[in-house]
């Protein structure tokens, strides 16, 4: 279907493939809101729990059926992802809503938005389905993938709700977790007046012994987290964020770098092709400088295969190393958060290693997302200087809790110093360097 015809509402498409990339797309602009993604798993038209909810907050299912992988930002133009792998379609399992939400306004102000299905195998376009008639909405669903007949189907659905996805979410079955009010102070009782000694009583006749009766068993309640909707947005106003206070204090802590893919191949770099992207493409290297407790530094990065380990020190671990910018995932970092206790500090920053002279316009943008908890996320304000390195966030141990501040700092290597040692002089971290390759 490459060139196929946008859907009509309630029409549906077969899906020919073993997995797919949902891709929601729209337009940015002044004054519109944010859209993210999200998709809903359900037997009989009803979540199981709330672990069948795939979103920003909870960006994998535990089946790996569905996963979260994020935005991309390519001129105007924005999308975000999920990535569908039928295979792992638990059998119960009959229906997966795609679903959007506005953040910051009605999808009426949100302009082209689409959803397309495409074959990951091939990137292929398989359906496509343009919301055109969107007016007070805050969440939509767009679409729904279903089974018929042992096959997977597309039907391109439409229907808005305006209670966002709270709404959404709570009419599938979510528990979602609203900001709680503080409890009242409960008043202190006033003390007791003093009594008066009581006359002596005679002791009571020993009772009669009786068979011990073992107490009934505690029967524990269930142990459900309702999900959070909420989204943390470092700025320089309010640039510091408790991971304790957001429910961020185990599992996983997930970095995402994500930057703008630059268009290739104009003018005359056309007639070279492959050479042109293999030499002229932007490459931002994810790193992070940390500091165990112990004292113990060091550097994870990409360069010199410095990729870390997440269960042993430095318990950081780097994914890989994308070259392009390509990847629908951007470059991953994950910080181990149940050692914690055993990181001191911890500085995110990124580096440019080809490809561009600046910051400048490359529209990238930090998600720092714990496995419990709200995501984190900034975007890296626009650059005035020549800068190769970028401060994005350093993350610091007070007292068992992570505290994450925004950094955001473009530092200007001097001539023939690298960016590693520039942002070493700049936190005082006090390593030494030797030239890298990868």
């Amino acid at each position: 279907m490459g060139a196929s015809m946008t859907m009509q509402k309630g029409t549906n498409v077969p899906v020919p493939a073993g997995t797919v990339r949902v891709e929601l797309g729209w337009r940015s602009a002044a004054g519109a809101p944010d859209v993210d993604g999200s998709a809903l798993l359900l037997v009989s038209g009803k979540v199981r729990d709330d672990a069948d909810f795939v979103f920003y907050n909870q960006p994998a299912h535990a089946s790996g059926a569905v996963r979260h992988e994020g935005k991309r930002t390519a001129g105007d133009g924005v999308t975000d992802t999920l990535a569908v792998d039928f295979g792992r379609v638990e059998p119960a399992i009959d229906r997966i809503v795609v679903a959007a939400s506005a953040d910051g306004g009605s999808f009426g102000r949100v302009n082209g938005l689409y959803v397309r299905i495409v074959d990951a195998a091939n990137g292929a376009e398989l359906a496509r389905f343009d919301s055109t008639d969107a007016t007070v909405e805050t969440a939509f669903i767009l679409g729904e993938l279903y089974r018929r007949q042992g096959a997977w189907k597309f039907r391109a659905v439409g229907q808005g709700y305006s209670t966002g996805l709270e709404g959404l979410a709570t009419d599938f079955g979510i528990s979602v977790d609203e900001p709680q009010q503080a409890p009242a102070p409960t008043p202190s009782r006033p003390a007791a007046a003093p009594v008066p000694p009581a006359a002596p009583v005679p002791p009571a006749p020993p009772a009669p012994p009786v068979a011990p009766v073992a107490p009934p068993a505690p029967v524990a309640p269930p142990v459900t987290q309702p999900v959070r909707l909420s989204k943390i947005t470092l700025t320089k106003e309010a640039p510091a964020v408790s991971l304790a206070k957001q429910g961020g204090t185990s599992g996983a802590l997930r970095v995402n770098l994500n930057w703008e893919v630059r268009k290739q191949f104009k003018g005359w770099g056309a007639k070279l092709g492959r050479a042109v992207a293999m030499h002229g493409d932007l490459d931002l290297d994810l790193c992070a400088l940390y500091e165990l407790t112990d004292g113990r530094k060091g550097v994870v990065q990409a360069l010199g295969n410095a990729f870390g380990s997440l269960n042993q020190p430095p318990f950081i671990h780097l994914d890989g190393d994308d070259r392009t910018g390509a990847l629908s995932t951007g470059e991953n970092m994950t910080v181990n958060l149940d050692r914690k206790d055993l990181l001191r500090r911890v500085l995110i920053f990124v580096t440019i290693y080809e490809g561009a002279r600046s910051f400048a316009d490359l529209h990238a943008t930090v998600t720092l997302q714990p496995q419990n908890g709200a995501a984190i996320d900034f975007s890296l304000d626009e650059c005035t200087v020549p800068s190769t390195v970028c401060a994005l966030a350093l993350i610091t141990n007070n007292g068992g809790d992570l505290t994450v501040q925004r950094e955001a700092r473009y530092l200007v290597p001097n001539r023939g110093v690298s960016p590693q040692r520039t942002i070493d002089a700049a936190y005082g971290w006090g390593m030494n360097w030797t030239p890298g390759r990868k």
